[in-house]
């Protein structure tokens, strides 16, 4: 049996691909979690096999949960689910230590196969994210200035166009205050913005953040 925790802040999404997987021989759902702090605790707790994390969520986001989550627990599975196969930052959850990706467009038979295969010790990457992942290192190139920022900028980076305080992200991320600052000086002498307004529209332009959700 493969115990499978599901990472999403859309319940909607979470009912819905617990139904899936409800009616699957061999896997079972044993946790859920709204966010990635609360998937942290979970899995500490649960001990799943396989993880299903929203990319884009409230709070630390998918990427920072997933780093965190391979440091307390290196052999845990995590498969990165995001909308859209063009997301500007798969690369950076595989190297994050994600085992797999799929977008929340795929059919149960892809999810069913995803959760396998990284549970049998592969990789699974949706065909449409592989072929421009293949793409973009044969071209050698990344989106624009995204490639110069660490995780953690672009963890800061998606916190702040959410608009999340300095004060709220020093908190959930365990740095100071000041760290966070220099965070922000460096992520806007990178991308050439000088205000948190054209931060978030770089964020919109290269697909990071959607404009209805950016308050």
């Amino acid at each position: 049996m493969i115990n499978v925790m599901l990472v999403d802040d859309h319940d909607l999404v979470r009912k819905g691909i617990r139904r899936l997987l409800d009616d699957t021989s061999g896997i079972k759902v044993v946790a859920e979690a709204t966010d990635g702090e609360q998937a942290i605790r979970q899995v500490r707790k649960e001990r799943p096999d396989v993880i299903l994390m929203d990319v884009s969520m409230p709070g630390i986001g998918g990427l920072e949960a997933t780093r965190k989550i391979k440091q307390v627990s290196p052999g845990m599975k995590v498969i990165a689910v995001t909308i859209h196969d063009d997301d500007p930052i798969p690369a950076r959850l595989l190297e994050a230590g994600a085992a797999g990706y799929i977008t929340k467009g795929c059919d149960v038979d892809e999810i069913v196969e995803a959760i396998r295969s990284v549970h049998s010790g592969n990789r699974y990457i949706t065909p449409g994210v592989a072929q421009k992942l293949a793409l973009s290192l044969m071209k050698n190139q990344g989106p624009s200035g995204l490639d110069e920022l660490s995780d953690r900028e672009v963890t800061i980076m998606l916190m702040v166009v959410k608009g999340i305080s300095n004060r709220e992200i020093s908190e959930k991320l365990c740095l100071s205050p000041k760290t966070i600052s220099t965070y922000r000086c460096r992520l806007f002498e990178k991308l050439g913005v000088s205000n948190n307004v054209e931060l978030t529209r770089f964020a919109i332009r290269h697909g990071l953040v959607k404009e209805n959700i950016v308050h």
